[in-house]
């Protein structure tokens, strides 16, 4: 399977993965100066500068991106297909979350008595599991990774910044409309546990903006009687969730915006259509692109 990555200028790549000890940067003050004014890397602004293609074999594909994302938008779907497709690991700091719960880790009990109070996990914690995550991966011979959702915060943002470098920042964007009905149609087999979503999007264009289709993804007939939508899966509670995460999204978009970072990606539909425009803006091609966006 071969991968070419164009134009090695725009997306900065690192020779190793360079893990700082965390409790050298836990404590440590951040400034927010800017550090690349560089004009932001915006869809589809990608096409105005192809160098020559440069064939990257797998041991050198060791990129270190973070994707970004309102709920329910497509996050881990995209970040799963790159890690894949570029062969470097997928980190979603729920699942680390949810791997520790479920060890006996010293970090299990103190986990598990703060979900059970409802509370949120410190950064400290967060940052903890993820560094030892990646220690590990490091330690296995793993190069490069991909994080799901993370940082949501400033001070997030600034403490990873000072356990390990991040070369891009991949904020995909969905219109409300869209995503609030694809949120509204998903649903679990209560059984297998396999995702499905019922809603079939067809907005039209209008003011300029391009319309957008997003065919269902039905469950196999197995599944069907077992189908059931998440309880907070509701119009009211999906609005709330996404107007608090666009209010505690955009100073994490505007610090890596000021660093030159983030790439801002409108999905134009369902991922026949997203996947092969997602692989192009990030200056990635595919020979098997068609058969991949299936």
């Amino acid at each position: 399977m071969a991968v070419l990555l164009r134009n090695p200028k725009t997306i900065k790549r690192t020779t190793t993965c360079s893990i700082k000890p965390l409790s050298s940067c836990i404590s440590r003050s951040f400034s927010s100066t800017t550090l690349n004014s560089e004009t932001d890397l915006k869809v589809p602004s990608f096409f105005s500068c192809i160098s020559p293609p440069l064939r990257q074999e797998p041991k050198d594909r060791n990129v270190q991106w973070v994707f970004l994302g309102c709920p329910g938008v497509g996050k881990g779907t995209y970040a799963s297909r790159l890690s894949n497709l570029l062969g470097i690991p997928h980190i979603a700091t729920g699942d680390l979350v949810r791997e520790e719960l479920n060890s006996s880790g010293t970090l299990s009990s103190q986990l598990k008595e703060i979900v059970n109070q409802g509370k949120l996990v410190s950064d400290e914690i967060i940052i903890s599991l993820l560094s030892k995550r990646l220690e590990a991966g490091e330690a296995k011979g793993e190069s490069g990774f991909i994080l799901d959702g993370f940082p949501r915060t400033i001070r997030q943002a600034e403490i990873l910044e000072g356990v390990t470098d991040i070369d891009l920042v991949v904020n995909l964007k969905l219109r409300e409309e869209a995503l609030l009905a694809k949120c509204l149609g998903r649903r679990i087999c209560s059984q297998c546990g396999g995702n499905y979503n019922i809603a079939s999007i067809d907005i039209k264009g209008e003011n300029g903006k391009p319309g957008i289709y997003m065919a269902p993804l039905p469950a196999p007939p197995q599944c069907v009687p077992n189908l059931i939508q998440r309880a907070d899966d509701t119009k009211e509670v999906v609005k709330e969730r996404l107007r608090i995460y666009n209010e505690m999204s955009r100073p994490v978009e505007e610090f890596y915006r000021n660093r030159g970072k983030l790439l801002e990606f409108d999905l134009p539909g369902g991922i026949p259509e997203s996947w092969p425009k997602l692989l192009e803006a990030l200056n990635l091609d595919h020979e098997d692109k068609c058969t991949a966006a299936a």
